[in-house]
């Protein structure tokens, strides 16, 4: 029995992985989890798993779930709290499924207690790929990619040595506008932007697949868990999200790995690995039922986050720091219904163009450029 500890448990990501734990009660086992703001939800989740440790937002929320905590449960709180959960628990694996670069520090501490990394959290490899990867190679520990991008390339690479590989073809589906031009998102609504055509997903990876971010981010967290440069890495668009990535070998041979839609799919499969269990109210895939698959290449200057993602990532050093911290703080602020949906890239571009960038950074290095990224965004909108 697998014993798991999973960070962001009443996102999308954690509530699913829940479901996969529930439906394989023989083989995993729940140690900790963390969430942020919603107790209601949260308490019902520690009531039916029993974790020992539990992570909340702050003492505030801590408060809120004392009355009615199962005996036993252990309860701490914020960014310290996180790394507690994540690096304490005796757990073989961390689910790491929060959103955002507040995930780094808990992942790092992870990795030092010797827990193989089930990564849904690509901001921690975009903002520190090369603290992680390292640190992952010195404690020889396992980063499991849980993004369907990234989890079908870690299917088709399985058993493969890295110079037979040509190229990685990331898939992606356009977004909630991905039939319209970019003079026709002017003025664009969040309730627009929110509508994806595909996934069913938490609010800022859904703007982030909008934009293309999203992609972008992908990218990069492709470079670092895949050790390849971004010369050999595409990405294609494909509105029917079937194909969720490919692998090209030098033979010109392409291994694409294809399925429904359905996140659980990736995350049992990284919890599992090697072994394949039933996907229980999986819906199964019947390509006559599809009919036909359509692709596309995209218009980097259509979508510009993700040429300024690329651009970023082969800059490398704290740019793709620069690049996520402004992204997050730009889609708040759009949701926030602050900016227009296109002012999303103007800030990235701006926070991008206003930085110098360091080589190599330190963790001290790449919080206080994270911290100075978002100030500066704040300072633009003011």
């Amino acid at each position: 029995m697998r014993k798991i500890c999973l960070l962001g448990s009443t996102g999308s990501i954690g509530t699913q992985t829940l479901d996969v734990i529930r439906s394989h009660k023989e083989e995993f086992q729940l140690i900790g989890l963390s969430f942020g703001r919603n107790v209601a939800l949260g308490l019902k989740q520690i009531q039916e798993f029993r974790p020992k440790v539990v992570c909340v937002y702050s003492k505030e929320e801590a408060n809120l779930l004392y009355p009615d905590l199962p005996p036993g449960v252990k309860v701490v709180y914020g960014e310290q709290g996180l790394v507690e959960v994540a690096a304490v628990c005796e757990a073989d694996i961390l689910v790491n499924a929060v959103m955002g670069s507040i995930g780094l520090k808990p992942t790092l501490g992870a990795i030092e207690s010797g827990k193989d990394i089930a990564i849904a959290n690509k901001e921690t490899l975009v903002t520190a790929g090369h603290l992680v990867t390292e640190m992952a190679k010195k404690y020889e520990v396992e980063l499991i990619p849980v993004d369907s991008e990234h989890s079908a390339i870690y299917q088709c690479l399985h058993g493969d040595v890295e110079k037979d590989v040509d190229r990685l073809i990331l898939t992606a589906s356009g977004g909630s506008f991905r039939d319209r031009s970019l003079s026709e998102l002017e003025g664009v609504t969040v309730e627009e932007a929110l509508n994806h055509p595909n996934w069913e997903m938490g609010a800022k990876i859904t703007i982030d697949s909008a934009t293309m971010m999203n992609k972008g981010l992908e990218v990069i967290e492709a470079r670092w868990l895949f050790n390849i440069p971004y010369e050999k890495i595409d990405v294609i668009l494909h509105k029917e999200s079937i194909i969720h990535s490919m692998v090209e070998y030098i033979d010109g041979s392409v291994l694409a790995h294809l399925g429904t839609p359905d996140m659980r799919v990736p995350i049992q499969y990284a919890l599992s690995k090697p072994k394949r269990l039933v996907l229980h109210g999986g819906q199964k895939l019947n390509l006559w039922e599809v009919g036909s698959l359509h692709f596309e290449k995209p218009n980097m200057e259509r979508y510009r986050c993700l040429k300024m993602a690329f651009e970023a990532g082969k800059i490398g050093g704290s740019a793709p720091t620069v690049l996520n911290a402004a992204n997050e703080i730009a889609v708040s602020e759009f949701l926030n219904g602050n900016i227009p949906f296109l002012g999303i890239d103007q800030l990235v571009e701006k926070a991008l163009s206003d930085h110098s960038p360091t080589s190599d950074p330190s963790l001290d290095e790449i919080v206080m450029i994270d911290e100075e990224t978002r100030n500066k965004i704040k300072s633009y909108l003011n």
